[in-house]
């Protein structure tokens, strides 16, 4: 696959692709800005939580960067939804939510669910 394939805007994987991508910038700088990102980490008990926060960030930064450029879209896609997973799960056992705008997991959900579909789309035949 060409580059130009890869940013082809009227390719519906290639805007779910950076879709799923660039959602993940917002998490990345809120891991690094926002003080009260740590205390989410210390209530879900991520043992060290800063630690946890930091390795979180990472892996989403690494997520962000292979997802952009259409590298092992198929893998990083699956990594990225168990990454979610699990975000969403820490965020149900600190908050209890549903509603995502209340601090629920409905957008870790939906996020999950795009990289799963995501991951099946670019999946090698």
């Amino acid at each position: 696959m060409s580059w130009a394939d890869k940013f082809n805007l009227m390719d519906g994987v290639v805007i779910l692709r950076l879709t799923v991508a660039l959602f993940f910038i917002p998490h990345v700088v809120g891991k690094f800005t926002e003080p009260a990102t740590l205390g989410f980490f210390k209530a879900a008990k991520f043992n060290p939580p800063a630690t946890w926060m930091y390795i979180a960030g990472a892996i989403e930064t690494v997520l962000t960067i292979a997802l952009v450029l259409g590298f092992y879209t198929h893998l990083v896609a699956l990594v990225a939804a168990f990454h979610l997973f699990v975000a969403g799960a820490a965020t149900y056992k600190v908050t209890k939510k549903w509603i995502w705008v209340i601090g629920g997991i409905e957008y870790c959900v939906f996020w999950m669910f795009c990289c799963i579909a995501l991951a099946m789309l670019t999946w090698p035949k």
